[in-house]
């Protein structure tokens, strides 16, 4: 460089700094608003989403950091889904450019939780005819889908694009092919994917499969018309409106729908505020429940402990006894144990049966055994079961020893009196025998 040149850099060098900057260039047709391009950051956020709410001034949850973020943790997972695929196969989509729409398509099916419960999948292809490759009934499982999948082919020329949504509203959104009802609360989703100008009309028929409830994301390649890409995709736009250059990064988009399907885990989050249990319900909400021994109060958060004995729920089969605030146990009536399943009672001796017949007492003797005894003034019976007052069995031993000292009296009375008659008789024979006996000699 000439010297006088070098030194007119140095005398202009403080005035070139004090230049303002070039003022931004004008928003070109990649810069427009309302949608996204990979690789550039929209105002204060990732592409095509929401801005990052700012760092959190609590501990981060478990598995923050880790690739997935919260989803590792449990707090995100994929929440079931009626997903129809609109896949563009004109000829301006080259073969191996189809591979790789094929290769997204099947990145966003092992992101979900596939099933007839959780999210099913079809998939429609158009060019200038539109073909459903497969209903949402078909397939349940990841791999049957991912080989359904591979296996779809190209069509022809042409990109009927409203004709392609139509028939998804029309054929693969019914409950006949496996949509789920509106009772169910399954979000129904489309996700249609183009490198050109659809030749048909897609206003209309985009706005009716919105109001019928079906959300639509639109993903523009290379050639893609944003414009109708706007038009078709559901509000708001940064976050249904997606665009790549090239079909050569369409599958770095998989991750972003990833986040997209993702149902928040709000029991993972402990932002509940249920007293006991959080339980996840299928529509990504929740719910609370209580430990057993409690019910759910009005507020449906907190729990108050029910007294079970009260509500006839416990099955004790004979005493129910409350314990601590919700809890309880089982007892047995006098003469029976509690079983092993602490409810029911065996019975522990024939007393406790009820059954001896004693009339005051029943003493055990053993396990089957037993014998009647008194109160305190009483005595057996010689029935061995019935009891009789001390001084009543006294009067009837002395009314009985009385009868029997009368009837001795009288028996010995008519001793006597035979003894004294037989005496008499005796006397008088032996008189006569004195008689004879004197005439005799005095002959």
């Amino acid at each position: 460089m000439p010297r006088h040149l070098s030194g007119l850099l140095l005398l202009l060098w403080p005035l070139l700094l004090l230049l303002p900057p070039p003022a931004p260039a004008a928003p070109g047709p990649l810069t427009r608003p309302g949608w996204r391009r990979l690789g550039t950051r929209g105002p204060g956020g990732s592409p095509g989403r929401r801005p990052a709410p700012a760092a959190p001034t609590r501990a981060p949850l478990p598995g923050a950091g880790q690739p997935g973020g919260a989803r590792g943790a449990g707090v995100c997972k994929s929440r079931p889904l009626d997903l129809v695929f609109i896949i563009d196969s004109s000829r301006s989509v080259r073969p191996l450019e189809f591979t790789k729409v094929k290769t997204f398509v099947s990145q966003i099916i092992d992101t979900l939780d596939i099933g007839a419960a959780d999210t099913r999948v079809a998939v429609v292809n158009y060019a200038s005819t539109v073909k459903i490759e497969f209903h949402l009934q078909t397939y349940s499982d990841k791999q049957s889908l991912k080989q359904a999948v591979a296996r779809i082919t190209p069509l022809s020329t042409g990109t009927m694009s409203g004709l392609a949504i139509q028939t998804a509203m029309d054929e693969a959104f019914t409950e006949e092919a496996g949509a789920r009802g509106p009772t169910s609360n399954i979000p129904k989703v489309a996700i249609i994917v183009t490198d050109g100008r659809p030749q048909d009309q897609v206003n209309e028929v985009a706005a009716r499969a919105r109001a019928s409830g079906i959300e639509l994301y639109a993903v523009g390649v290379d050639r893609a018309d944003m414009e109708s890409l706007k038009i078709i995709a559901s509000e708001p736009l940064d976050e249904h409106v997606f665009y790549v250059e090239t079909y050569g990064v369409i599958e770095k988009l998989s991750s972003r729908f990833q986040e997209t399907f993702c149902a928040i885990d709000k029991c993972a989050l402990n932002t509940h505020g249920c007293e006991h249990i959080c339980v996840n319900d299928r529509t990504g909400s929740y719910h609370c429940e209580c430990y057993e021994g409690y019910t759910l109060n009005e507020d449906k958060k907190t729990c108050s402990a029910q007294d079970q004995c009260a509500f006839g729920t416990h099955g004790c089969q004979h005493v129910c006894v409350n314990d601590r605030a919700g809890s309880h146990h089982c007892e047995c009536y006098e003469g029976y144990t509690l079983n092993a399943d602490n409810k029911t009672c065996s019975v522990r001796s024939k007393c406790a049966q009820g059954s001896h017949g004693c009339q005051h007492i029943c003493v055990d003797d053993g396990v089957a055994a037993y014998h009647c005894d008194c109160y305190p003034g009483y005595i057996l019976n010689e029935d061995d079961k019935t009891c009789s007052a001390i001084e009543e069995a006294r009067r009837l031993i002395s009314t009985e020893d009385a009868c029997g000292c009368e009837a001795t009296l009288a028996f010995q009375d008519r001793v006597n009196s035979y003894l004294q008659r037989l005496n008499a008789k005796l006397d008088d024979i032996l008189g006569k025998l004195q008689a004879d006996e004197y005439g005799q000699v005095r002959r």
